[in-house]
């Protein structure tokens, strides 16, 4: 995209530049803090209106909760993140081959919990302030409009009238990225026949820190644990029905969702506000290229299952860092072709094996196709019969094995970030 050329030129010693700040954006900019790399933040200030307004939490794994340690806010998050003990799948989808009830439990692999569920509002505002006090970090107030990226730079106009110039850009600003268009990065992208439902909600009986995911035709109904007798919810369901439960009532939204759960956490007290969104898919072709990093939703969109979506984008943030800290440190251009192609290849095989197997899945739901069902009852049969296929499936689910990034190593090996 090009600049228009008019408005002021922003002149700057900080050569790297966020755009987007939102969890990805406000995570990358911490995280490349964390390791003593200055940037610029572009995007609005996060309020506390807006915060309040995400009726959604996001279990968070292992390694994602090692990264949020690192950056310095649990104790800032009110309320706390609640242990994720366990995760129950449900076969609610009718069909003849019926899968069997699978329960996997943290204990099962030697750990107290797989993660934790974090409220987003809260999370997002914890980061927004440490952000807003970090001395390397310069947050600018404003929306980038455009973006052309160059061979030595990357120029972008913002909404305040100014335009900078950066030796990297990284890209945490959606599935609709300006970033990946202003690169030229093309992505593979698709919609589902489904809209999700999120809100928070209270029950009769405890949850024992127990996920669960009941696989259903519409798509996947989730409850995740939140503190005391509450669980958040997303709701997938063809957009018809969704627009019939948006419309109802609370107390008679809470009886259908009851029943939807089949009492599974006995009765439903009460429903929180609700919000919805359309499912869509998106997979950037690279994750870097001409001076421009992808994180986050920019790189990779995924239905709800499976807690994966933020993951992802965590782990995006955290080999940046690393990457980046490294070419900086050694007086090397963070934004040069070899360190986007390392950025790239540390990244791919992840975030494509999980959009693969979270895409196949979820198509496999709302399909109503014999053989899927019949292959997706198989592979949850194996997975509760057989022990070591169970444990290979929850370490790789909290998780791909392998190397950490410096920002995800577990918290009590190391004193600090430095020293890990």
């Amino acid at each position: 995209m090009a600049i228009s050329g008019s408005g002021k030129e922003r002149r700057t010693e900080k050569p790297i530049a966020v755009v987007g700040t939102g969890l990805a954006g406000l995570s990358t900019a911490l995280g490349l803090a964390a390791l003593g790399v200055a940037t610029m933040l572009i995007g609005p200030r996060t309020g506390t209106a807006q915060a309040s307004r995400d009726t959604r939490s996001t279990a968070l794994f292992g390694p994602s909760v090692d990264f949020v340690r690192r950056l310095g806010i649990m104790e800032a998050l009110e309320p706390p993140p609640v242990p994720l003990r366990g995760l129950r799948l449900v076969d609610a989808t009718g069909g003849l081959f019926r899968a069997p009830e699978v329960l996997f439990q943290a204990s099962e692999v030697g750990a107290d919990a797989f993660g934790m569920n974090f409220e987003n509002g809260p999370l997002l505002m914890a980061l927004a302030d440490e952000a807003a006090g970090m001395p390397v970090i310069e947050w600018i107030d404003a929306t980038a409009l455009s973006i052309e990226a160059g061979e030595s730079v990357v120029r972008i106009d913002m909404s305040n009238g100014e335009s900078l110039s950066a030796s990297l850009v990284i890209g945490a600003d959606g599935e609709r990225s300006l970033c990946r268009k202003g690169a030229g990065i093309r992505e593979r992208s698709w919609v589902y026949p489904q809209v999700a439902i999120a809100a928070r909600f209270s029950h009769r009986r405890p949850h024992d820190g127990i996920s669960t995911e009941l696989h259903r035709r519409a798509g996947p109904l989730t409850t995740v644990p939140l503190a005391g007798h509450a669980s958040s919810l997303v709701w997938v369901e063809r957009p018809e029905r969704a627009e019939v439960l948006l419309a109802l009532d609370d107390r008679t939204f809470a009886q259908e969702l009851q029943s939807a759960l089949a009492s599974a956490l006995g009765d439903v007290l009460a429903v929180g506000p609700r919000a919805s969104f359309p499912l869509s898919g998106v997979t950037a072709e690279v994750l870097g290229a001409r001076r421009v990093a992808l994180v986050g939703e920019a790189a990779h969109r995924l239905p709800p299952i499976g807690a994966q979506g933020l993951n992802l984008g965590l782990r995006d943030a955290a080999w940046l860092a690393d990457l980046v800290a490294d070419a900086v440190a050694d007086g090397a251009d963070p934004g040069a072709p070899h360190v986007l192609r390392a950025y790239d290849a540390a990244r791919r095989t992840d975030v494509l094996s999980r959009t693969a197997v979270v895409d196949t899945l979820n198509r496999s739901l709302i399909a109503d196709w014999l053989p899927a069902d019949l292959a997706r009852s198989a592979g949850l049969a194996a997975l509760k019969t057989i022990g070591p296929l169970r444990r290979l499936f929850m370490r790789e689910g909290m998780g791909p094995g392998g190397r950490l990034p410096r920002l995800m190593q577990p918290v009590e090996r190391s004193v600090s970030v430095s020293e890990s």
